[in-house]
């Protein structure tokens, strides 16, 4: 774990930041562009976004593993009735999380809902029935961030932005995992929008086993990118919405999941047997101009602080971040509400 993410989110319990050192380790493994965009934050906002992905992930490993379906559902309700009290280093560190963010707890449990789903649906007839399972799924995880982010206004008009960029980010992924989906027995994509352009189930898993081009599952997923992509413009309004310092993650992370899409027009559509992604050079050329408007905001911030306020004995702890006196770490204070 880097020890300098830690110390100044003035996490110094060494339980618990070796439970915050394993959440980092899952995110850099496995959340490649999340992760990226995760080092664009404040040092000491990142824990908690550590925190966050490792319990998402952890259910979303349950879902897809290999176990009986009957066994995955006793692992997922065993998740939720231990959550706030399991000793499980990634679970320590989301408690922790959701106590110095004041989180809502009901997000977590939104998101099992929509794992349970997983195990029993395979497919949506819908947008409208794709929906209750993208607010679970992918909704919750922007209004859980909300508060770790920060807002210059009431948190509250920012929701309906936070939680439009969760469900594009979503899409894309589906969009992107077609076949990956298909032989999990999944399809994501609702079933009424691929037949108005002739596709079911077994025109989709024939472009996927032979990765032949198909004019009409070519059309299909047109459609369906044209769709998210006006997704990402709905919610873009909500990055001017946070606190200057959390925009250039947020931007950087919707710029390269909308490359994704990118990437699948390139490909003409031809994702059903190889996963559109963005390559690492490109990712990090995205990610370039975040680091620098970052490190400006983020050295602005701390300039602000050191001179907002006569130096004495008593202030000394203002340049510790996550201090309840810091002025630019008053978003995440602890409540007591919720």
């Amino acid at each position: 774990m880097n020890e300098r993410e830690l110390d100044a989110a003035g996490i110094h319990d060494p339980d618990l930041r070796a439970a915050y050192a394993t959440s980092r380790k899952i995110n850099a493994g496995h959340g490649r562009t999340y992760f990226l965009a995760t080092r664009l934050l404040p040092i000491s906002d990142r824990p908690a976004v550590h925190a966050l992905y490792g319990f998402a992930r952890i259910a979303d490993d349950i879902v897809d593993g290999t176990l009986p379906k009957a066994e995955q559902a006793a692992e997922l309700y065993a998740l939720e009735r231990t959550l706030w009290t399991s000793r499980h280093p990634v679970l320590r560190a989301l408690k922790d999380t959701v106590e110095r963010y004041d989180i809502n707890q009901r997000l977590f449990a939104d998101f099992l809902t929509s794992m349970r789903m997983d195990l029993n649906v395979t497919e949506y007839r819908t947008f409208d029935d794709l929906g209750e399972y993208m607010y679970g799924s992918a909704g919750v995880i922007g209004l859980q961030m909300l508060p770790v982010l920060g807002t210059v206004g009431p948190c509250a008009e920012a929701e309906p932005y936070a939680a439009a960029l969760g469900e594009a980010f979503q899409l894309t992924n589906f969009l992107r995992d077609v076949g990956e989906d298909l032989d999990r027995g999944r399809i994501y994509l609702p079933m009424d929008e691929l037949r108005a352009f002739g596709v079911d189930r077994a025109r989709l898993r024939w472009a996927h086993r032979t990765g032949r081009a198909d004019p009409n599952v070519r059309r299909a997923l047109a459609h369906l990118v044209a769709r998210t992509y006006a997704v990402y413009r709905r919610a873009e309004p909500g990055i001017a919405m946070l606190r200057p310092e959390a925009r250039p993650c947020v931007s950087t992370a919707a710029t390269l999941y909308r490359g994704i899409l990118d990437r699948i027009v390139a490909a003409d559509y031809a994702v059903l047997h190889r996963r559109a992604v963005v390559p690492t050079g490109r990712r990090l050329l995205v990610a370039l101009p975040g680091v620098t408007r970052a490190a400006g905001q983020n050295a602005m911030a701390w300039a602000r602080r050191l001179t907002s306020r006569p130096r004495s004995p008593h202030s000394a702890s203002m340049g510790v971040p996550g201090s309840e006196s810091s002025e630019v770490n008053s978003h995440r204070r602890i409540s007591l509400g919720e």
